[in-house]
């Protein structure tokens, strides 16, 4: 039933009509116009997904006809399947299967996202460790560690410190303010840690004065470049949910799931049918 030509997959209708549970071609070609209205009305091209196509059969005496068929798209499939006849265990079936793609494929995108959350927050506490060590070097002493590093965030900010902006965004005193951004926002704390690490390095900075200075201009300046291409303040980006509850999601998410056999039947390639 599955045929692949080059980079293009597709499906044969006639040879997915039974697996679907139709005897009549002409009940079934009702489905996949009505799939072709669904897919029209969801803004795609029905041309895309369902192309006309004929198809040479048996017929008695080892005879040849051609009948009318459509090379059909992994989209049309599911549009038909969710376009037939419900009753049909087939059609049942097909739909519980897409179900359950559906919502692997929810689950593999949000474990994708805690899992890029997740890096860029270590390698922000990497960045974090780098620039205080090269802080130090340019003469930032331990005990104004804290006005350092609040620089970067004012510039960052609009004037805002480290307590500011959690008191902005509705976060505990208590809290790592790195631990509640989201990854758009850690990206351009990131970015404001390296530039001023790279900075202070290649510029020789060696007043304790100059180096808080420095990493204000800096996210200031980062600060600006968001504001150039149309990004979200980073005052303005909401808190995003505790670092350690998408740790310990990902620890407590299987690693996939698995979808049993009576779950997909109805479907797969001939050799499988």
């Amino acid at each position: 039933m599955e045929r692949s030509t080059g980079v293009l997959e597709y499906w044969s209708a006639r040879g997915l009509q039974p697996l679907l549970g139709y005897k009549q071609w002409r009940r079934f070609e009702d489905a996949i116009k009505r799939a072709m209205i669904s897919c029209e009305q969801s803004g795609n091209r029905p041309d895309d997904h369902f192309a006309g196509a004929g198809k040479m059969i048996e017929v008695g005496k080892g005879g040849e006809r051609s009948v009318d068929d459509y090379h059909l798209s992994r989209f049309a499939c599911y549009l038909i399947a969710q376009n037939g006849y419900p009753r049909k265990t087939e059609i049942a079936n097909v739909q519980k299967y897409f179900a359950i793609q559906a919502r692997i494929q929810e689950l593999s995108d949000a474990m994708a996202a805690d899992k890029e959350r997740l890096e860029i927050r270590r390698q922000t506490s990497e960045e974090f460790k780098a620039l205080s060590g090269v802080a130090r070097d340019a003469g930032v002493q331990d005990r104004m560690f804290g006005v350092f590093h609040d620089a970067g965030y004012k510039g960052l900010y609009s004037g805002l410190g480290n307590e500011a902006i959690k008191q902005r965004k509705g976060i505990e005193k208590k809290e790592n303010l790195l631990d509640r951004m989201d990854t758009s926002e850690l990206a351009a704390n990131q970015f404001r840690m390296t530039q001023t690490l790279d900075k202070l390095a290649r510029e020789g900075i060696n007043t304790q004065q100059k180096a808080i200075q420095t990493h204000e201009v800096v996210g200031r300046e980062v600060r600006e470049a968001i504001k150039r291409i149309g990004g979200t303040m980073p005052e303005n980006i909401p808190d995003a949910e505790p670092i350690k509850v998408v740790e310990k999601r990902l620890k407590e998410t299987p690693p996939i799931l698995q979808l049993h056999e009576e779950d997909a039947k109805g479907l797969g390639s001939d050799e499988e049918n």
